[in-house]
């Protein structure tokens, strides 16, 4: 346990209870510790606190536009790396025909989300279909290749050294968000029983960032059965129950999906908009402090973001405030929307995180000034 140095105090104008009935003309601003999890303080300003003039620096928040990558690879080793540190790897991936050879990850479990297409994956456990919108956890050292039946476009995230877990769920109970019995596993079908071939297969492993080959005179997706608790698992977004409050907006802590050592991924679902008068009904503003924020955009229109759509990706480095777009912070004061209408992937880093060199080519740089106070020809 962390002995954290508590003690709530109260000075100047506040609101009794965060995220709720704001005082007059304030705008709310959280700062806290360990994401959403450590102890709190809200502020409460005259102007939005992310009305900067000026960014400069690498600091500044980042977006990147996947549609258009042009990078089409027959094996994941060869998916565009967008972000990364020692911890965590994010990726993304089109695959248009069957992997030739199968591909087989030694650092770290991964964690495929499938943005585009269809198919069905093979591996050491058995044959597991997959459509637009499934997670897919691959072990880590798990066999493994897909074959599309349609254009498959993939994030891929890898916790690196690690493992992807299910979040504690506390009070809320085992069953929230979603059940673990949701969670589809492969099977040891005719299918998979018939590519059992004695033809010839390379499996492409990846250790420390680099590719060997190990040749086999037979397919060694060879196996018979198996039994324990550790396999590939699969759930689709469209499973996912999210937890909401009407009367309280909930941080997205609240919406996580896998935890590993070092950061999260968390799920945006639709769901009801708060619809008490004296609550917020879009995210709060609040400081990148102790984790960096990465959010790729799958469907929908993400409700406090403007001119961001599917196949994009934002970050916002830890270290500057950040909050909803002033257009999406205009439509929640009028109320106007019932629920939300937006599916994404949240990975927030507790470490720095690189900007890979193929992501450069894809940025939008005018994203920091997408707020409103500055000139985007600065950028």
């Amino acid at each position: 346990m962390k002995n954290w140095i508590s003690f709530p105090h109260v000075q100047g104008v506040a609101s009794r209870q965060a995220h709720c009935d704001l005082p007059e003309g304030s705008y709310e601003r959280e700062i806290g510790k360990e994401g959403f999890f450590g102890p709190t303080t809200h502020m409460y300003h005259r102007h939005p606190p992310t009305s900067w003039s000026d960014f400069q620096g690498d600091l500044r928040p980042r977006a990147f536009d996947t549609n258009n990558l042009a990078v089409n690879a027959d094996s994941p080793w060869g998916a565009t790396t967008i972000l990364s540190n020692a911890h965590c790897c994010i990726r993304f991936w089109e695959l248009t025909l069957a992997m030739p050879e199968l591909a087989r990850n030694a650092d770290g479990d991964e964690l495929l989300f499938v943005h585009e297409g269809s198919g069905v994956l093979f591996c050491d456990y058995g044959r597991l279909a997959y459509r637009d919108g499934d997670y897919i956890l691959l072990p880590r050292g798990t066999m493994w290749r897909l074959e599309p039946a349609a254009d498959t476009k993939l994030l891929m995230v890898e916790a690196s050294n690690s493992s992807f877990r299910l979040p504690d769920k506390g009070l809320l109970g085992g069953h929230s968000l979603f059940d673990p019995a949701m969670l589809a596993i492969p099977e040891m079908d005719q299918a998979f029983i018939a590519q059992q071939t004695e033809a010839p297969w390379r499996v492409q492993v990846k250790r420390l960032n680099t590719v060997s080959q190990i040749s086999f005179p037979f397919n060694p997706l060879d196996a018979l059965g198996w039994k324990g608790d550790l396999s590939v698992v699969s759930i689709n977004w469209r499973d996912i129950r999210p937890v909401m409050s009407h009367r309280y907006h909930l941080p997205p802590s609240a919406h996580t999906s896998f935890v590993s050592d070092r950061f999260v991924v968390t799920t945006f679902c639709p769901r009801p908009i708060e619809s008490d008068p004296g609550a917020l009904n879009v995210p709060f503003y609040h400081s990148n402090d102790d984790y960096e924020e990465v959010i790729f955009y799958h469907r929908g229109e993400f409700f406090s973001r403007d001119n961001i759509h599917p196949g994009m990706i934002t970050y916002h480095p830890y270290g500057f405030t950040h909050g909803p777009h002033p257009g999406a912070f205009a439509k929640g004061q009028t109320r106007a929307r019932e629920t939300t209408d937006e599916v994404a992937v949240m990975i927030d880093a507790r470490d720095a995180l690189d900007v890979a060199s193929g992501a450069e080519g894809i940025e939008w740089r005018g994203y920091v000034a997408s707020w409103g106070g500055m000139n985007a020809d600065k950028v």
